[in-house]
């Protein structure tokens, strides 16, 4: 159990890399864009990404 998730946080690490190595001045506008958005805007893209992180893990278990 310790192994998968270690594993899965590493892949996440990976992954999220990813953009700011391959297209780091898109990474710094997007992160831009973002910090204008409201709170509640914010919010609602994590509950968002957790929604949809649950819903991916469901259908591949």
């Amino acid at each position: 159990m310790l192994n998968t998730l270690l594993m899965a946080f590493a892949l996440m690490l990976v992954l999220e890399g990813l953009l700011p190595f391959i297209a780091p001045l898109a990474w710094r506008r997007f992160f831009l864009r973002v910090a204008e958005l409201a709170d509640g805007q914010i919010r609602f893209m994590g509950l968002t990404l957790i929604l949809a992180g649950l819903v991916l893990l469901i259908l591949v278990h």
